[in-house]
């Protein structure tokens, strides 16, 4: 991976000097590095060379070494690194709409309704109150 600012072209021109710098990085997102600055003590945010590049993690960046090895790459450059990230990101995306897609048929089939009989079963009889008056149609009933 490639990093550029130009907050570090003060210490690039003063290369007489061979000075060990300490870095750090964030495991979740290595689009930039921190450098700390040898002057000042304190850190200064370094992003990628190619502002392009999308962020991806350390664990994304060596799966994808991996993967890039297994496929017969001795030397791994960043495009194919990008490329071979975004490939496992497809993946990764396609295998999870596939997933829910799967869920949601099964859902679908548990919840459809069983097959109706052919004939439907007559409401039962009208009942009376228990008063004994017979139970009225809505119609016929008088508001207060």
């Amino acid at each position: 991976m490639q990093y550029h600012s130009d907050m570090l072209k003060p210490w690039i021109a003063r290369r007489d000097r061979l000075e060990k710098f300490v870095l750090r990085r964030d495991p979740r997102n290595i689009s930039r590095i921190w450098v700390l600055d040898p002057d000042g003590h304190a850190y200064l945010p370094v992003p990628y060379r190619t502002l392009s590049r999308p962020p991806i993690s350390v664990w994304e960046q060596r799966a994808a070494i991996a993967r890039l090895r297994e496929s017969g790459r001795a030397q791994v450059d960043e495009n194919a690194l990008f490329a071979m990230v975004e490939q496992m990101r497809q993946i990764t995306e396609n295998a999870a709409a596939k997933t829910r897609r799967a869920r949601r048929e099964v859902e679908r089939r548990s919840a459809t309704p069983a097959p109706r009989s052919a004939a439907p079963t007559p409401p039962p009889p009208a009942e009376e109150c228990a008063d004994d008056t017979p139970v009225q149609p809505f119609e016929v009933i008088e508001q207060w």
